[in-house]
């Protein structure tokens, strides 16, 4: 039942994310649907590339070489020229447009993940920094009451000026803070709508889990992209090999057309067919080296896997060591929070006993807020990082 309810868990969670992509702007939108809907009719092209055109012409001629006048004669032709065997490279351009198609439709749903994921980390963003500015105020309510009570102590001559100095430059400092956030809230708004065209308020973000380390693995877009990346660097290792080989062609062509007079032989058709066949194998003095260096590029590109397989482990690593430091600092917080709560029921009980003043109270009470927000600022760090997870798989 624990496994049942933990797969449940994140398939919503994974519908949440996987809902989110209209969270785009409908421009964004179009523009990544032109993408995929462009390569899909080039790689369709590209597949049919090897399927010679068919020529037709037709051509009209006007002689005034004869003395009995202009001889008009026209020509009306349709021929091909087929390849039909390339040993095997017919095939091999078939699978090297199918390995382009999936590359190019890669590349760009990495580029969408990645607008999706910008816009959300910004919401993600925008609500840390709602939570930043209240603790900075409540920060900034404290450094006003440290004032008072240090221009208190001053007045008496319990203290030198410079602790008064001090508090009054911590105050100024989160006040600028304070102004810094407030800077950067409008900032990250504007780019918010930049990439959507949604309320950034309105919007209710996902609660994420930790993908497990086999699926980010098996579905890395990175990774399925470079899995495209050496089919097409394979197939065309093998186009170049087979262009080297024999072709056989055939040839075909109808054409119908005026007889010149010069021409009086009556077993001479104006409208007839022509057919054959043709072998042939180019010799080049660059072949083997132009085989050679193809099969470097494919070799390049399966290391290039190797190393992104790598990446990828250490990318989750990563993420799991950062989520263990964050929720040793949400313990630790919490740690805070429950002596902040002893500090101020304490210190409420002494100024019922007339021994601390109301503002003692104030400032402990603003203390143990601060380590509440803390907490919730520590747990959309958390988020963060298991959205740059969930950005990155299919």
């Amino acid at each position: 039942m624990r496994k049942i309810a933990l797969i449940t868990g994140l398939s919503i969670c994974l519908f949440a994310i996987d809902d989110l992509p209209n969270i785009l702007s409908d421009n964004k939108s179009k523009i990544f649907n032109y993408q995929e809907q462009k390569n899909q009719i080039e790689s369709d092209k590209l597949k049919k590339s090897w399927i010679s055109p068919v020529v037709v012409s037709y051509n009209k001629n006007y002689s005034e070489q004869y003395k009995t006048g202009r001889v008009d004669t026209g020509s009306f032709s349709i021929g091909i020229d087929q390849p039909i065997f390339k040993t095997g490279g017919i095939y091999y351009a078939i699978k090297y447009a199918d390995a382009i198609r999936g590359l190019n439709s890669t590349s760009i749903e990495i580029q969408k993940r990645a607008m999706i994921g910008n816009a959300i980390s910004i919401l993600y963003n925008l609500k840390k920094l709602n939570l930043k500015r209240k603790k900075l105020i409540l920060l900034v309510k404290n450094d006003k009451i440290d004032i008072l009570q240090k221009q208190n102590s001053y007045d008496s001559g319990l203290i030198d000026s410079s602790f008064l100095d001090q508090a009054i430059l911590k105050k100024n400092s989160d006040e600028i803070q304070l102004l810094e956030i407030d800077l950067n809230l409008q900032k990250l708004k504007n780019d918010f709508y930049l990439l959507s065209d949604k309320n950034p308020s309105s919007i209710k973000l996902p609660k994420l889990k930790l993908i497990k380390e086999s699926k980010y693995k098996g579905q890395n877009l990175e990774l399925v992209k470079e899995k495209f990346a050496v089919k097409e660097k394979s197939y065309t290792s093998k186009m170049i090999w087979t262009k080297y080989l024999p072709t056989i062609s055939v040839q075909a062509r109808y054409s119908d057309g005026d007889l010149s007079p010069m021409f009086t032989n009556p077993n001479l058709k104006e409208a007839y067919y022509s057919y054959g066949f043709t072998i042939s194998m180019p010799i080049s003095i660059n072949s083997l080296q132009d085989v050679e260096s193809s099969k470097v590029s494919y070799m390049e590109a399966e290391t290039r896997l190797m190393d992104k397989r790598k990446e990828i482990e250490n990318e989750y690593r990563l993420v799991l060591k950062n989520l263990t430091i964050l929720d040793k600092k949400i313990s630790l917080a919490k740690k805070d929070e429950k002596l902040y709560k002893s500090l101020y029921q304490t210190t409420k009980n002494l100024q019922q006993a007339g021994e601390k003043t109301e503002l003692d109270s104030q400032l402990m009470s603003n203390s143990l807020k601060i380590k509440r927000y803390d907490q919730q600022i520590y747990k959309i760090d958390k988020e963060l990082q298991l959205l740059s997870l969930y950005i990155r798989i299919h």
